[in-house]
């Protein structure tokens, strides 16, 4: 019988270790993936959703360029990258009433915008912004809901590659990022919330949303800077010493 849930291989004595909160997360570059949240123009750049509701989108620069020397080592290092996207069908069958409603009459889901119709699928809004846009064989989840489980085929991916923890960027803090970890969590996953390559509109909600993600001893997961990371991934991807 096999079990439901990804079963993390308890750490070897030379896997490295990411300092991190509440307590040290081991990097196994087999079974770990790194997931960009949703860093699409319709979020990140002036025009787009985002700012329809009223949002200073420039809260999200910062994320970018720390994100992607995170994104180029992670490549260099030859982990796996999946990048997700928000959006819908060009004929909105997959956005419930309850959220296609929300927004200004003149700026809600589907309605024109500078980079085409607002979170539809192929629209130049809804795709990834240049500086940290896939490459090829990087997976892409097409995602109608917040969190990148619902109604996608990201969980089969996981567990085909035999991935069991997730290295977590992108934006929102509050929403799509902590939806993504919180289903992670419940599916049995390990997830590592890099502090510095996640964004929020709302400085507060970034301090609280990261503060929730590793309270009462990382009820679900962990964070940690950039910084943390990279020198634990440097030490994953250093070669072997030679013992002849």
């Amino acid at each position: 019988m096999t079990t439901p849930f990804p079963v993390p291989a308890p750490p070897g004595p030379d896997t490295p270790v990411v300092d991190a909160q509440p307590y040290g997360f081991p990097l196994d570059l087999a079974t770990t993936a790194l997931v960009l949240i949703d860093m699409q123009r319709d979020f990140v750049e002036p025009g787009g959703f985002g700012e329809s509701l009223g949002n200073d989108v420039a809260q999200l620069a910062g994320v970018v360029p720390v994100l992607k020397g995170v994104l180029e080592a992670a490549r260099a290092a030859g982990l796996l990258v999946v990048h997700t996207r928000e959006g819908h069908l060009p004929d909105l069958s997959d956005c419930p009433p309850a959220k296609l409603l929300r927004g200004k009459p003149s700026a809600r889901i589907g309605d024109p915008g500078p980079n085409g119709r607002i979170l539809v699928r192929g629209e130049k809004g809804h795709d990834i912004v240049d500086d940290l846009y896939p490459v090829d064989g990087e997976p892409v989840v097409d995602k109608p809901g917040k969190g990148a489980f619902y109604a996608t085929g990201f969980g089969d991916l996981l567990r085909e590659r035999g991935i069991t923890r997730l290295v977590v960027t992108g934006v929102t803090t509050e929403v799509c990022v902590h939806t993504t970890v919180r289903e992670a969590n419940d599916r049995g996953y390990e997830c590592l919330v890099l502090s510095d390559c996640v964004g929020s509109y709302f400085p507060a909600f970034q301090q609280v949303g990261l503060e929730m993600v590793a309270a009462q001893g990382g009820i679900f997961g962990w964070t940690a800077p950039a910084a943390a990371f990279l020198a634990a991934l440097a030490a994953a991807s250093a070669p072997a010493l030679s013992t002849t």
